[in-house]
């Protein structure tokens, strides 16, 4: 099987990693993130510029092949742009429930102009069953009433793309201006940014008709291998600090690379990188194939969990004192990484989740 990027999608990689490198390194990214907006609008103008902001909208164009490279090169340098969150997940349940009018909005999407957000999580959810925000039909109108937390860019956000249980059972999504809503936004532990949101009686749209169930599934399989694709670059980026810092620091007048311990407990990151890194690849192929299979993105969501936590613990371990300073990438790198473990359920989540599906294969005689 061939694994090779084609020659756009390694332009694309290239361009979004130069993009993002000439721009963070990490004492100007702990400045913007401690900005009011949390993230850079300017680089949100050049990710516009480049095409980025609307990977996904048109299939036949971009996949999730091309946001899998962009979501890694972001990852890798820890930069703080919602670019999943304010603009691909969101805007491709528009382009995929939308009306013509609806998908206009994606234009603007594209360009930089209008920032989305998905209005999806709330406080003790487990599946879309128990959706509290609630959709009330009155003749050719809708109206959302509930509260979503935490909206992720949710803040910042110009439109909302929110999820409410319909009057005759099942699930729709609905597109709902910002400003008609109650926002209360607040920073994240890993330095984005977040908000709590309450629609009493407000205005919506409904995108497509009935019950949508299966493409919030399915936009949420997307989501996690976003997720997936951008912890990767992360734990790419801690390695390569780490072994950096194990062939300079030196101990007892010696690198600390010629402690065998040491070297070892590296090579034993590296072995779960690259498991995440297939795992990445299978949940992006999957996708991309027309499969978006839950027990995929939760084997995939699983593994990234695992190894994020590992290669984090194990950075932070091999740096010491200076692992855990605001001054040093690596802590950061470790928060990132937890906040994308536990967004979408944690690896137990996902570990649960499977445990439940094994009721459903076949048995094995040997």
């Amino acid at each position: 099987m061939n694994f090779d990027l084609t020659d756009e999608q390694e332009l694309l990689r290239d361009t979004a990693r130069e993009v993002f490198s000439r721009t963070y390194d990490i004492e100007t990214r702990n400045k913007i993130v401690d900005s009011e907006l949390g993230w850079s609008r300017d680089v949100w103008r050049q990710l516009a510029e480049i095409g980025i902001l609307g990977l996904g909208f048109e299939p036949e164009e971009s996949g999730q092949i091309e946001i899998m490279v962009v979501m890694t090169e972001l990852g890798r340098r820890l930069a703080p742009e919602p670019v999943a969150t304010a603009a691909l997940i969101p805007g491709g349940l528009i382009a995929d429930l939308g009306s013509d009018e609806q998908r206009a909005l994606l234009d603007e999407v594209a360009e930089g102009e209008k920032l989305l957000a998905l209005a999806h999580s709330e406080k003790g959810l487990r599946g879309l069953d128990e959706l509290s925000t609630r959709a009330t039909k009155d003749n050719d109108s809708w109206t959302i009433t509930g509260r979503k937390n935490p909206v992720l860019a949710g803040g910042s956000a110009d439109v909302l793309v929110v999820t409410a249980s319909l009057p005759d059972g099942g699930v729709g999504v609905f597109l709902v201006d910002a400003a008609a809503t109650t926002r209360r936004p607040y920073r994240t532990f890993d330095g984005h940014r977040g908000a709590e949101i309450d629609f009493t009686d407000a205005p919506a749209q409904q995108l497509g008709d009935g019950d949508s169930s299966e493409r919030i599934h399915a936009a949420l399989i997307r989501y996690s291998s976003a997720l997936c694709a951008e912890a990767v670059g992360a734990m790419d980026e801690s390695l390569r600090l780490t072994t950096e810092y194990l062939n300079a620091r030196k101990q007892f007048g010696v690198p600390l690379k010629t402690f065998q311990t040491l070297t070892q407990r590296a090579a034993d990151m590296y072995v779960s990188l690259e498991l995440a890194r297939s795992m990445n690849y299978y949940a992006a192929m999957c996708i991309t194939d027309g499969r978006l299979d839950p027990v995929v993105a939760a084997r995939s969501k699983m593994q990234i969990g695992r190894s994020g936590r590992h290669i984090s613990q194990e950075s932070i371990q091999m740096h010491g004192g200076i692992g855990v300073t605001a001054e040093y990438p690596i802590a950061h790198y470790a928060a990132r990484l937890t906040a994308i473990d536990q967004t979408l359920g944690s690896a137990t989540d996902q570990l649960r989740f499977l445990c439940k599906q094994v009721g459903a294969y076949g048995v094995v005689q040997l």
